[in-house]
């Protein structure tokens, strides 16, 4: 129980830690790495609910809720980390731009990031009892690689959640919301029910874009 007591303090650092993309677009008070979880763990769950073709909800549920969880040690890594120039005016350009590269350079970045964020996930999950242990970095796993229909569609409502929060952000500051948030929403969203979110997103907030 002691080490279940641990882990649970350890998650709690989520709460403060911001994520990196806000922090590069200027969002003053971003949301943290916490609040993020927990808003894609609710439209995950709603919108499995509202798909035709059954889905394993609770375990969507789940897959949502520890997703994230290895961020506490390895940081919330962006597509933009290694690209940024050193003149931050040329970084609203960059952002207005998906990253392109090579399947090559794609393959290494992914692996890279893979990595890292395994190892974090298990250190911090190490002293769990061994079916908990086992559970999380299966759902971890399953996020990541895509291995089931829940861990695939729960990947590309947690890119929605943060096209959402993008477009909200934007509605604040009455600023216009970077296309590659739509570029890279939609290259990766493939799911019938998630493409029809995205053009209600479209639809509530009539965005400037291409």
């Amino acid at each position: 129980m002691e080490e279940i007591l641990n882990f649970l303090i350890e998650i709690e650092k989520l709460k403060k830690m911001p994520r990196t993309g806000w922090i590069l677009i200027g969002i003053k008070n971003p949301e943290s790495i916490a609040e993020h979880i927990f808003h894609e763990a609710i439209m995950a769950w709603v919108l499995a609910r509202q798909r035709k073709n059954n889905l394993n909800v609770d375990k969507v549920v789940k897959i949502a809720l520890i997703h994230d969880l290895c961020e506490i040690y390895a940081g919330d890594i962006t597509p933009y980390d290694e690209i940024l120039p050193k003149n931050k005016k040329e970084w609203p350009e960059l952002f207005d731009k998906w990253p392109r590269a090579s399947e090559k350079k794609k393959i290494k970045t992914f692996l890279k990031k893979y990595k890292k964020e395994r190892k974090s996930l298990e250190k911090l999950i190490s002293k769990l009892p061994s079916e908990i242990k086992k559970e999380i970095l299966n759902l971890w796993l399953d996020y990541e690689l895509g291995l089931t229909k829940e861990g695939r569609f729960t990947k590309q409502v947690g890119r929605l959640t943060t096209l959402l929060q993008a477009l909200l952000y934007g509605k604040k500051t009455k600023q216009r919301v970077y296309r590659s948030w739509w570029i890279g929403t939609k290259e990766r969203i493939d799911d019938p029910l998630l493409i029809d979110f995205i053009k209600q997103l479209e639809k509530k907030f009539h965005p400037k874009h291409k």
